[in-house]
């Protein structure tokens, strides 16, 4: 190893040691890492570990715990929704920019980064958007430029207070799709054609040209067959490289990683491939949407710990591999959970046939689960040689 780059590792120990250790440790006290936040613990890494936020939560007072936990454990947030299309531009023209600005504020209050979620998005966008499409009144060459200028718009007002873009979410088919072969899908890909993935990245870095671009999908945690035809990881590698020969701005692809326990998943060597290859196309990584669901039986909902346990024990595991595989890959950059409280998770409300949930690292009662500990864990106990402080990608250009 170079001394620039010994110099460089010893700058974050000192950095780390200084932040984990404001009392010093003695023989009769010494320092506990397990005492501290994963925020904390992730810094001597140079690792973002981030949650979703639903803005209500975060701003119900009657629910100080949710703003309490949200402030002291992560240092990077996201928007679960109120970035979105449809809430930034409920009607056209107006828009309603203070639920995303109060987020952006209370990140600066407590010294975290933003991820932006999301740019371009075939779901949850404006009724008049996608009416005027479907009746005729906004043709293919004003819905581009629609899509130019939101893209501008939102980029332009947060410039500076971003860290990281998703600026494109789930172009890509899954293989139990109609057709099965993989392809572009959804609003954007039918009314304007793949080619709007390479301008939305364009639109993005012009009017931000410091922030990280990331393209964002979900299964895509580890390849399969390498078939593109049926192996999304493998068409979602395809993609940004030739997005990338095409000189496209984009510097990262992010992983989901919304798991379900009843499913066989992946191991840490998988998922370390997987962002290996990522890496070595020149892209920074990240896990940007991290959630582990169960199947909710009607045992499970009786309280049955032999059917509970197993779950949470899985749950753990699966959350553990995707650290692991993250601190394994010095690109991996972000490390986001979707919600962390199963008190207002997503899941039960999307996944209710059958029922789903136990989908966070913290219960309902803000109480942390195996899920929550196995994270620290792995946090507290790697480090060199085999994971290292992570490389800051610059943007592309």
């Amino acid at each position: 190893m170079k001394l620039r780059r010994w110099m460089a590792v010893g700058a974050v120990a000192v950095a780390t040691v200084t932040a984990l250790n404001t009392v010093p440790a003695t023989a009769s006290r010494p320092y506990d890492p397990t005492a501290q936040s994963l925020r904390t613990l992730a810094l001597r890494h140079g690792l973002q570990i981030g949650t979703a936020v639903d803005m209500a939560a975060l701003n119900n007072a009657n629910d100080p715990r949710y703003r309490q936990i949200t402030a002291t454990e992560f240092s990077s947030v996201t928007a679960e929704n109120v970035m979105k299309w449809e809430s930034l531009e409920p009607t056209r023209g107006n828009y309603d920019w203070a639920p995303a600005d109060q987020l952006i504020d209370f990140a600066k209050r407590n010294k975290q980064t933003v991820r932006g979620h999301v740019l371009v998005w075939q779901n949850q966008l404006p009724g008049w958007l996608t009416s005027g499409v479907e009746d005729g009144s906004i043709s293919k060459q004003e819905l581009r430029e629609l899509l130019r200028k939101h893209i501008t718009t939102v980029v332009s007002r947060y410039k500076g207070k971003i860290s990281q873009w998703d600026v494109v979410n789930e172009a890509v088919s899954d293989p139990w799709d109609n057709p099965p072969t993989l392809h572009y899908k959804g609003f954007w890909a039918q009314h304007l054609g793949p080619g709007y993935l390479a301008d939305a990245f364009r639109w993005a870095r012009a009017a931000d040209p410091k922030v990280l671009l990331f393209y964002n999908d979900y299964n895509i945690e580890a390849f399969g067959s390498g078939n593109p035809a049926n192996d999304k990881t493998q068409f979602v590698y395809d993609m940004v490289k030739g997005l990338l020969a095409q000189r496209v701005p984009i510097d990262g692809v992010g992983s989901q990683g919304h798991l379900g326990t009843q499913y066989g998943n992946y191991d840490t060597l998988q998922v370390t491939d997987a962002l290996k290859r990522f890496t070595a196309l020149g892209l920074a990584t990240a896990f940007t949407e991290v959630d582990v669901r169960s199947e909710m039986t009607e045992a499970v909902q009786a309280g049955d710990s032999a059917e509970i346990n197993p779950r949470l024990q899985a749950s753990a595991a699966n959350f553990s591999v995707l650290m692991k595989a993250c601190l394994a890959v010095r690109s991996c950059i972000s490390f986001t959970v979707w919600g962390f409280s199963d008190k207002h998770s997503w899941v039960p409300t999307w996944f209710d046939n059958p029922p789903e949930g136990l989908a966070t690292i913290y219960d309902e009662n803000y109480q942390p689960k195996r899920a929550y500990h196995e994270i620290k864990s792995d946090l507290i106990f790697a480090g060199p040689p085999y994971v290292l402080p992570r490389i800051t990608p610059k943007p592309r250009r």
